[in-house]
């Protein structure tokens, strides 16, 4: 099983970025499709957004599209969230995940696969 660390959680103002970096350990990084969950209190947790094995397929969910990027780098075992024109409805506890498998592919699009490992996640405020 892969252990995750998120990191680079805080408090910004609304429009503001943070940038969410999750190190990944005891496997091969290259082997799992990632993801990124949040939870926000009283709340279920979402799925954000994942990226396939190699990082050339990306899937987003539609609140965070054209201010989320995800992204990976298989050489330093972490993936990372950027996130851009933060609004307060984006305040939640942001987890990072593993899914072992290439996911599923349906025309154009890369759908990710069952995500099994998880960190400890890291929390996001954005004050209005």
């Amino acid at each position: 099983q892969v252990q995750l660390v998120e990191s680079g959680g805080g408090l910004v103002q609304a429009g503001g970025s943070l940038r969410l970096s999750c190190a990944a350990s005891g496997r091969i990084f290259s082997s799992y499709a990632m993801g990124w969950f949040r939870q926000a209190p009283g709340k279920e947790r979402e799925f954000v957004a994942a990226i396939s094995m190699s990082g050339g397929s990306t899937y987003y969910a539609d609140s965070v599209k054209g201010r989320f990027t995800i992204s990976r780098d298989n050489a330093k075992n972490t993936v990372y969230l950027q996130t851009n024109s933060l609004k307060p409805e984006d305040t939640a506890v942001y987890y990072c995940a593993a899914g072992a498998g290439q996911g599923v592919r349906g025309g154009s699009s890369w759908y990710p696969p069952r995500f099994g490992s998880w960190g400890q996640g890291t929390q996001v405020t954005v004050s209005s």
